[in-house]
C-alpha cells in the first residue's frame, strides 16, 4: 500500500473553466505533472504524494466526478481534451508530465495525441479506450456493486479503510453520480476504433506503459497492443496488483517518479 509522505499534503484549489467549477488538488514544486483519474474517485489520491517530492503535482477532477461540478454538454472524449486544453492555459502550463489511470489514461492518449508538444513525458497506468478482442475490458456496468471492489484490486485491504463500513447515502449518491457521467462519455461507445490508427503519435513523447499482472477490470493482456501501437514506448508491470496499481504498489509509484525524472 502507498504510504504518505512526511510533511507532504494536498492544497484544494478552485477553478472555473468554459463555466465549470472545477476543484484540484495541488502538492509540491518542481516541473507539473499532472495526473487525469479513473472512473471512481472514492480511493483518494495520497498515492501520488511522493510524486510531489520532485513535481508540482496536480489532480483536477474531471466535470462530473469527485467536488467538480457536472457539466452534461461533455458527452465524449473530445470534449474532455479540450477541457484540459482550456485548464493548462489557465494555468499557465505550457508543457506538462502527464499521468493518466484507466479513463483518464484513455483521456491523457487522445490529449497527447493531439497536443503532444504539450507534454513532456507520458504515463498511461491500465488505460481504457482500446479494444483488444482477446484481452477484452470487463463491462463494469454489468458488475454488482458488492463485487466492484475485488475487480479494483488485488488485495482488498488496500481499500477497506475508503469503504462505508455500513449503509451510507452520501457514498452511494457520489457513486451514482460518477458512473452516470462515465456512462454519458462510454455506454455506446466503450473503446475508441481511431485509436489504432493514431497512437503512432506518441512516438514522439516518451511513453511509460503501467499495469497490475492482477487486473481483473482491464487485462494486463491489453499492455502489449498499446506498445506496440506506441513506438519506443516502455512497459512497466507490477506481478501483484491489481487496476488500482498505484495504490497497491509502491514500487510502481516509484517507478513512475523515476520515469519522469
Amino acid at each position: 500500500m502507498s504510504a504518505a509522505v512526511k510533511g507532504v499534503s494536498f492544497t484544494r484549489e478552485e477553478r472555473r473553466v468554459n463555466g465549470v467549477k472545477v476543484a484540484m488538488l495541488t502538492a509540491g514544486q518542481g516541473e507539473p505533472l499532472v495526473f487525469l483519474h479513473g472512473a471512481g474517485t472514492f480511493h483518494g489520491f495520497d498515492f501520488a504524494l511522493p510524486w510531489a517530492e520532485q513535481h508540482k503535482v496536480i489532480i483536477p477532477f474531471h466535470p462530473g466526478f469527485g467536488e467538480s461540478a457536472d457539466d452534461p454538454a461533455i458527452t465524449g472524449m473530445h470534449d474532455y481534451v479540450m477541457h484540459y486544453v482550456e485548464l493548462l492555459d489557465q494555468l499557465g502550463l505550457a508543457k506538462v508530465n502527464l499521468v493518466g489511470f484507466s479513463l483518464g489514461g484513455w483521456m491523457a492518449a487522445a490529449f497527447a495525441m493531439e497536443h503532444g508538444h504539450r507534454v513532456r513525458k507520458l504515463v498511461l497506468v491500465a488505460p481504457a479506450g482500446l479494444k483488444v478482442a482477446e484481452h477484452p475490458m470487463v463491462d463494469i456496468f454489468r458488475i454488482p456493486g458488492e463485487e466492484l471492489p475485488g475487480y479494483l484490486v488485488a488485495d482488498i485491504n488496500v481499500i477497506l479503510p475508503h469503504l462505508p463500513k455500513g449503509p451510507d447515502i452520501d457514498f452511494i449518491v457520489d457513486r451514482y453520480r460518477e458512473m452516470t457521467t462515465v456512462a454519458r462519455i462510454v455506454w455506446e461507445k466503450p473503446f475508441d476504433r481511431t485509436l489504432p490508427r493514431w497512437l503512432h503519435r506518441l512516438g514522439k513523447v516518451p511513453t511509460m506503459i503501467l499495469w497490475g499482472e492482477k487486473d481483473r477490470l482491464i487485462p494486463v493482456g491489453q499492455a502489449g497492443a498499446w506498445q506496440r501501437l506506441i513506438p519506443n514506448s516502455s512497459l512497466h508491470t507490477e506481478a501483484n496488483a491489481g487496476h488500482l496499481v498505484l495504490d497497491e504498489s509502491p514500487a510502481a509509484v516509484r517507478a513512475v517518479g523515476k520515469f519522469l525524472s
